[in-house]
């Protein structure tokens, strides 16, 4: 139960759903975390319960819009003073919209971009000081079997999947000499809130293609986060993880 003993953890989209699991686990591992959303009252009653579990100060909430540099700072700033330092970065917050190519409004476009995509770009931007000052740390990206394939719709979230596969490449490259991993987490159909928006009998459908023939836990992601926040994953960077029941096998 000591796997991330001593390190603290910032999660964006932290307040539920996968980023509330990865949460739950790190701190039972032995970790404090930062719960970062723009949920302020779900990330502040997730925070809560996690420490009264924990008997203690275990995680704290903070307003993060992952498209502002500044709630960003204040993330990190929020680590450091709350917990001393910043050691593991997940970047989990996303949406998600169903719309092709051509229904695809300018507006909805840019919108997903700088969510799914800038608001990546800007986590690893910032907490890289910090990890380098920590001599060095772990960051998270999660990004989809939509980053990895194609299907009739789903547009602008498959082109920014696709970025934060190739995001966390380019910078588990920039800087793997400083003891900064960098990797993706690519989930496939996985029961959360964000996938409501699916009508029931398309999401049976779609399991009827998982090898599995079942969606994933929002559990099931953490597992596979943890295993890269900690040491267990000391020489892993630059890599894909598919935790999709088997769909990309088929």
């Amino acid at each position: 139960m000591d796997r991330l003993k001593g390190k603290v953890g910032l999660i964006s989209g932290g307040a539920r759903g996968q980023g509330a699991a990865e949460a739950r686990l790190f701190v039972r591992e032995g970790a404090r975390v930062v719960v970062g959303d723009v949920l302020d009252e779900q990330a502040r009653q997730l925070a809560s319960e996690i420490s009264a579990q924990a008997g203690g100060r275990a995680a704290v909430a903070v307003h993060l819009d992952v498209t502002r540099a500044a709630d960003w700072r204040a993330a990190v700033d929020t680590c450091v003073r709350e917990f001393g330092g910043l050691d593991i970065l997940v970047n989990n917050a996303g949406i998600f919209n169903m719309s092709g190519l051509e229904e695809t409004s300018e507006e909805l476009w840019d919108s997903i971009v700088n969510i799914n995509q800038k608001g990546v770009w800007l986590g690893m931007k910032v907490a890289v000081a910090e990890m380098r000052r920590r001599g060095g740390g772990s960051i998270i990206n999660i990004s989809s079997v939509a980053g990895l394939t194609g299907s009739t719709g789903s547009t602008a979230y498959h082109g920014t999947k696709g970025a934060v596969r190739l995001l966390s490449k380019a910078a588990a490259v920039q800087y793997g000499a400083e003891n900064i991993r960098v990797n993706s987490v690519h989930p496939g159909l996985i029961s959360t809130q964000m996938i409501d928006i699916i009508p029931r009998e398309q999401r049976e459908a779609f399991n009827t293609m998982v090898p599995m023939r079942r969606e994933g836990s929002p559990e099931e992601v953490a597992n596979v986060v943890l295993f890269l926040a900690s040491d267990d994953a000391s020489y892993v960077t630059g890599a894909e993880f598919v935790v999709d029941g088997g769909l990309n096998a088929v």
